[in-house]
């Protein structure tokens, strides 16, 4: 009131604001009481009152002479929100202005229903703005309300859940509300409830001062200092009532207060104050009494005891603590902000007249309402004073914290500011135990890189995080999506990377060995052959068959080479090389060892029955039915060539392991295992065949042939493959198949070669090298004394069969021998 009243004065006595017109003040209490208060107003608007007289006379019979109320042409308050409601619902009835210094409860904004309200203070929706602002700065997520049951508190947080639900990213765990007349233990049962969510370390409070204390106290008691976060409105603001004795529970809190300074005018004329100089405060005596704690002596009136006699001669400020009140600009500010619409109103209407003109009397509530908008003005801190379209002032705030380790003294901080938008200074600030850490509370803790949300349901700021397994990556912070079928997921599995691709490497330890066996392969078999064509017309070159041994040795060099072409990088001509020479060297191989088995084995047979040699023993001939059967391998890959070309692939499902860390894709040419069972088929059969034919000629003197040493061969040959297949296929599933089943099949060609090779060309080639006098004297067997010895053979096993039958032998038979 006392700022009402110096803001009257300074008014009045400014020549160039209302010139000639005098402000004068209707002041009532309202006791903080909105129906005490609507009583109170009616005052204001008796002078709108129609009363009706005709029925009225005076004792002498004339008609009444009544005093006309004054006529309040504007209203400045109240105080408290709830107060303002139920005065803004009278006064708009008759058209009064009414500006606030303090409401600020949102639902004063609706200008359908409070259109002649107006508040040089934000609406807490702005408090609730900023205060959503602050708990997203320090990157809260899920917080709890609490309110003081009425219009303040009430609106205060509603106003807060709306906004953060239209701003996303904060929610809120819980909406407690403390009763007007709050029971014992109701606070105890607050703090109780709050720590069920307990995560939800901070509290966004919107409470009366009393409210605020006493959850304070509860929280102490529940031994629970440090944990929550408090983050109070404009009632805390940097009060030091509500944190009385409870300090340390009340470290960190973070406060609003709409931005105001200290109005150093004012301080001079209130402590100037004495009860001699103002007798027209009707209050300013028992605020005499509170203040110095003494007793004023009234005639009549008998002193207490107890009670100090007042001098009249104490004064504010040195006999007694003083600090300006908090809403003194805003007092200021409001009766200003009247004064100026009027002052304009004046100038536009009463253009040139000193006082009052007619067209303001009466005033007109309406119009005198849209100057009240329209004024803009520098206010008595030197901030801006305007309004608007819903008679709102800007926000503007003052954001502190409590501090108990602030570097000059205990107390409030201001850390930052909110016009608008928030500027908050997070360097500044110090939480529990002094800590420069932000506390979290937060429902989930962010999920790691790889890891999806999976939503609680009706709650957007919880959630649980899931990896994102196997070959997923993270495309999005809700969801996993599998990579191409050549990536794989990065070690953070936040996007995709290609498989490597491997091949056997020459260096490999699965290379190592084939490639020393087809090394040492070649280089004997050259130097047989280069002994051979040395040696071409002896006669253990010529028994052996030459051209049918050159053909022999083509193939054995063929199976030695493909080791070099299975290792070599995969490519279009190495593939088509794999296709051809893959079973060609086998098929050369044993096609000649067929038909040269195949030979001897008739020329016995032939032997036993008459001389007649029988038919295609000559050299063309066993080159022809040696070329017909390599012809039939040849005509096949060279249509399997025509009708699937060669190319080389890269196989990802070979080595898709479950860990994709292990994932390899194979560089390898297109021929699966069916296709290579077929490539070597045909070379099996002939194989096979020739180990039959072995086995009919195992009885062929060894002095005439070289069928024991080919029989030898054969079965050695069929156990090495026989050995390979189940390698082979048994390895289909294991990690390094391609290098065991590579390796596998190049070690048992390459046997199967050398066993070839040393049973029946390295020991004539030692003879040639190492004995050439058992060279000279090989002759070369006719037809006919084979023949003879075949027959001798014949009738030596027929009398050994006659003997055994008829019990009658009793030695061993011995075979002959021929020349």
């Amino acid at each position: 009131m006392e700022a009402m009243l110096y803001a009257l004065d300074q008014i009045n006595s400014d020549p160039t604001l209302l010139p000639n017109i005098t402000l004068g003040a209707r002041i009532l209490d309202t006791c903080s009481r909105d129906t005490y208060a609507l009583e109170q107003s009616l005052t204001f608007v008796q002078a709108l009152i129609q009363k009706g007289i005709s029925d009225v006379r005076c004792s002498n019979g004339e008609p009444p002479i009544l005093s006309r109320p004054e006529h309040v042409v504007g209203v400045i308050g109240a105080s408290a929100s709830s107060v303002s409601i139920m005065v803004a619902n009278v006064l708009r009835l008759f058209a009064i202005p009414q500006i606030s210094y303090a409401s600020t409860a949102p639902e004063l904004s609706d200008n359908n229903r409070y259109d002649f309200f107006s508040r040089v203070v934000p609406p807490d929706s702005y408090q609730a703005q900023a205060m959503v602002d602050i708990v997203k700065a320090l990157g809260w997520n899920y917080v709890s309300t609490l309110a003081s049951e009425g219009n303040y508190g009430e609106s205060g947080v509603e106003a807060f859940v709306q906004i953060s639900r239209e701003a996303g990213g904060v929610c809120i765990a819980q909406s407690l509300k403390i009763p007007r007349d709050p029971r014992p233990g109701e606070f105890d049962k607050v703090i109780k409830h709050l720590l069920e969510t307990s995560s939800a370390r901070a509290i966004i409070i919107f409470a009366n001062e009393d409210d605020i204390k006493r959850v304070l106290e509860a929280a102490h008691r529940a031994n629970e200092t440090g944990h929550f976060l408090w983050v109070g409105s404009d009632s805390w603001g940097s009060k030091t009532s509500p944190i009385l004795n409870q300090e340390e529970v009340a470290e960190g809190a973070v406060t609003i207060l709409p931005k105001r300074a200290s109005i150093e005018g004012f301080d001079q004329y209130f402590t100037s104050r004495s009860l001699e100089n103002n007798r027209r405060n009707i209050w300013f005596a028992e605020f005499w009494e509170d203040d110095f704690k003494c007793k004023l002596m009234w005639s009549g009136a008998q002193p207490e005891e107890t009670s100090r006699k007042c001098t009249g001669e104490e004064r504010i400020g040195k006999d007694s603590a003083y600090e300006q009140e908090g809403k003194v600009q805003f007092v200021i500010d409001a009766v200003y902000a009247m004064a100026n619409a009027l002052h304009n109103m004046h100038s536009e209407l009463c253009s040139g007249a000193t006082g009052v003109c007619e067209r303001m009397d009466p005033m007109n509530g309406r119009l005198l309402l849209q100057y009240i908008h329209a004024v803009n003005f520098s206010g008595s801190a030197g901030t801006p004073v305007m309004f608007n379209e819903n008679g709102d002032a800007p926000g503007r705030y003052d954001i502190f914290q409590y501090q108990l380790t602030n570097a000059s003294a205990p107390g409030y901080r201001v850390i930052g500011q909110w016009t608008e938008y928030l500027r908050l200074n997070v360097k500044e600030m110090q939480w529990s135990g002094g800590q420069r850490d932000i506390p979290i509370s937060v429902c989930s803790l962010p999920c790691a890189s790889g890891e999806r949300k999976k939503m609680v349901k009706g709650v957007p700021c919880c959630w649980h995080c899931e990896l994102c397994d196997g070959y997923q990556y993270q495309l999005d912070e809700f969801t996993c999506e599998l990579c191409p079928f050549n990536a794989r997921p990065s070690p953070n599995r936040t996007t995709c990377r290609p498989i490597p691709i491997v091949k056997l490497e020459w260096h490999s330890p699965w290379a190592i060995l084939p490639i020393l066996l087809a090394v040492l392969g070649i280089l004997v078999i050259t130097l047989i052959v280069v002994t051979f064509i040395r040696h071409n017309d002896t006669p253990i070159v010529r028994a052996s068959g030459r051209e049918l041994s050159y053909v022999l040795l083509t193939g054995i060099f063929l199976i030695y080479f493909i080791t070099f072409l299975m290792i070599a990088e995969p490519g279009v001509a190495v593939c088509a090389c794999r296709r051809l020479f893959l079973g060609l060297g086998m098929c050369i191989s044993y096609a000649a060892l067929l038909t040269k088995t195949n030979r001897i084995y008739r020329i016995f047979e032939q032997g036993k029955k008459s001389v007649t040699p029988p038919k295609f023993i000559s050299p063309t001939s066993q080159l022809a039915i040696t070329f017909s059967l390599i012809s039939v391998q040849v005509m096949g890959t060279v249509v399997w060539l025509g009708v699937l070309p060669p190319h080389s692939v890269i196989d990802y499902e070979e080595q898709r392991t479950p860990n994709p860390e292990q994932a390899q894709g194979i560089l390898k040419c297109d021929m699966s295992d069916l296709s290579l069972v077929c490539c070597l088929g045909y070379s099996i059969i002939l194989m096979a065949t020739c180990t039959v034919y072995a086995i009919k000629a195992r009885g062929v003197p060894e002095t005439f042939n070289e069928a024991k040493p080919i029989g030898f061969t054969m079965y050695t040959t069929c156990i090495i493959w026989l050995a390979f297949v189940p390698i082979f296929f048994g390895t289909a599933q294991s990690a390094e198949k391609i290098y065991i089943q590579t390796a596998t099949l190049t070690v048992s060609m390459s046997l199967s070669a050398s066993v070839s090779l040393g049973m029946l060309y390295v020991p004539k080639a030692y003879v040639i090298l190492f004995h050439p006098e058992q060279n000279v004297q090989k002759r070369k067997r006719s037809f006919k004394a084979v023949a003879a010895a075949a027959a001798t053979t014949a009738r030596l096993s027929q009398k050994q069969d006659n003997d055994r039958q008829n019990g009658q032998s009793k030695g061993k038979a011995r075979p002959a021998s021929g020349h």
